[in-house]
C-alpha cells in the first residue's frame, strides 16, 4: 500500500481506474465495462467522482505522480471506497474480495498516529503500554511455537520406522501362529486401522511428531482385533477342512 499514490480530495480517499484495476489484478477495462454495464448502480458523488475541464487540469498540477492520468485524458473516474466495494462484488472473484479487505482496512480507513505525551508522567505511561505490547505479543509468539511444536508431523524417515514395525509385526503374527500369505493383508488393514482411530489421523503420514514413540510401542504391544481373529478361525478351518478332504 504505502507504493499507492494516495488521492485525497472532496475531503475523502479516492482511487484511479488504473489503481483499482492493479490492486484487484483486472484490466482497466474489465472496470470500464462493470462500470458501463451498470451505470444505474453507481451514483455520482457516492460511488464515484468525474473530473473534467478545468477540474481534471487543477488536479493534474495537484497530483506528484503524472502517470495517474494520461495526457491526453479528456475526463478522470475516481472510485469511492463503496465504488471500489462495488466493483469488487462485480467482479466476484476471491482476489477482489480480499483485496478490497485491505483497501479499507490500509488505505480508505488509515490508522491514526497516535499523539505523542508532552509531560514526563505521560511518557512514562506511554513506555508501559509499549512495554505491556511487547510482553504481549513476545506471549504469543510464545503460544504459537508451543502449537507448531504440538502439531509438527513426523518425517518421511520416522513414517518409513512405523512401516517397518507394522511390517514386522503383522509379520511376527503369522510366523507364530503359521498363518498363511491370505491372511496377511486382513492383518496389515486391521493394524492400520487401529492407528489411526487410535491417533485420529486419516494416514500414517498425518502422525504427530510427539506420538511417534506411542505409535511404536502400540505396534510392539497390538493384537488383532477380535473379529479378525473369528475371521482367521474361519480360513484357518476352511484350510484344515480342504486339507483333510484331499
Amino acid at each position: 500500500m504505502n507504493q499507492m499514490q494516495i488521492i485525497e480530495l472532496y475531503n475523502q480517499r479516492l482511487l484511479t481506474t488504473s489503481q483499482l484495476a492493479e490492486f484487484y489484478e483486472v484490466s482497466e477495462t474489465q472496470i470500464k465495462t462493470n462500470f458501463n454495464r451498470n451505470k444505474e448502480k453507481f451514483v455520482q458523488g457516492k460511488h464515484y467522482h468525474l473530473l473534467e475541464g478545468e477540474d481534471l487540469r487543477d488536479f493534474k498540477n495537484h497530483v506528484t505522480n503524472c502517470n495517474l492520468v494520461g495526457k491526453n485524458a479528456s475526463q478522470l473516474y475516481l472510485w469511492t471506497k463503496r465504488g471500489a466495494s462495488r466493483h469488487s462484488k462485480m467482479l466476484g472473484t476471491d482476489r477482489a474480495w480480499d483485496m478490497f479487505d485491505e483497501l479499507e482496512e490500509n488505505y480508505f480507513s488509515p490508522k491514526q498516529q497516535p499523539q505523542i505525551p508532552d509531560t514526563p508522567r505521560g511518557l512514562a505511561l506511554l513506555a508501559l503500554a509499549a512495554n505491556e505490547e511487547a510482553n504481549q505479543r513476545i506471549d504469543e509468539i510464545d503460544e504459537r511455537l508451543v502449537d507448531i511444536e504440538k502439531n509438527k508431523l513426523i518425517t518421511t524417515e520416522d513414517k518409513g520406522t512405523i512401516d517397518r514395525a507394522v511390517q514386522k509385526k503383522v509379520f511376527q503374527i503369522c510366523k507364530d501362529q503359521h498363518l498363511g500369505q491370505n491372511v496377511k493383508s486382513m492383518l496389515f488393514q486391521d493394524l492400520g486401522l487401529s492407528i489411526k482411530q487410535l491417533f485420529n489421523v486419516p494416514n500414517r503420514g498425518r502422525i504427530k511428531d510427539k506420538d511417534f514413540r506411542k505409535v511404536l510401542s502400540f505396534i510392539n504391544c497390538w493384537e488383532p482385533s477380535s473379529v479378525t481373529k473369528e475371521r482367521i478361525n474361519q480360513i484357518q478351518t476352511e484350510l484344515e477342512m480342504e486339507e483333510a478332504a484331499k
